[in-house]
């Protein structure tokens, strides 16, 4: 049984009354602890592909089995919390709450569930130290670099402690050092952590260095 598997999805908009198909009987497996690019074309659908894979967009048919479990068969009141404890997002703007500080922004998705208010901070404190932010905790995001505010992002992400982690051009507003540094924190997650990551990137040099790299294109999803 693999970890996560994509099952025969497709999905569909409509544009000024067009019919739009943006993934076309996708199929695909992922193991625990895999760490993945995905590439392909502007306009191919690849933000679309990771919402449905994140459980952010149902598909219109198809299925995504989590350790064998039809997700999208849950209620929506159990999607979401499948999602708030199993899924991290990164997306390519860090949407961070410019009021809070850096460690205050990191904790907050467990405050939200409630968790213990001073192992909350402590572990946020520590994945800021672990992306290289531990000098930066007290800084708000409008005292941070570009760089920085996605490495807060990335601890965010984590601090829920998911099984899956999924970026959605994490680096596209970055230079391409900052980039790198963003992508090499992703490997570092996915070997320490054992976190089954996907990353949506249009930089093809990046998407190499990852062990798996997938392509997307005329709705399919194929190994590239």
């Amino acid at each position: 049984m693999a970890f996560l598997s994509i099952r025969n999805v497709f999905k569909s908009y409509f544009l000024h009354g067009k019919r739009i198909d943006v993934l076309r009987g996708v199929s695909l497996d992922l193991e625990r602890g895999e760490l993945v690019s995905l590439i392909g074309p502007s306009g191919a659908g690849k933000s679309t592909f990771l919402h449905v894979l994140g459980t952010l967009d149902a598909p219109a048919a198809g299925e995504v089995l989590f350790e064998g479990r039809s997700v999208f068969s849950m209620n929506d009141a159990q999607i979401a919390e499948f999602r708030n404890r199993t899924i991290g997002f990164v997306f390519q703007s860090h949407y961070l709450l410019p009021e809070f500080t850096a460690l205050e922004n990191v904790a907050m998705p467990a405050l939200i569930q409630r968790g213990d208010r001073a192992k909350t901070y402590a572990q946020a404190r520590e994945l800021l130290e672990r992306v290289g932010l531990g000098a930066r905790v007290d800084h708000r995001p409008g005292e941070l670099s570009g760089g920085e505010a996605q490495r807060v992002a990335l601890a965010r992400a984590l601090v829920l402690k998911p099984a899956i982690l999924l970026a959605d051009e994490p680096t596209g507003n970055l230079d391409p050092a900052t980039g790198e540094g963003i992508h090499q924190l992703l490997r570092d997650v996915n070997r320490d952590l054992g976190i089954t990551a996907v990353v949506v990137t249009h930089n093809e040099t990046l998407a190499q260095s990852m062990p798996r790299r997938l392509r997307l294109a005329g709705g399919q999803v194929t190994d590239a």
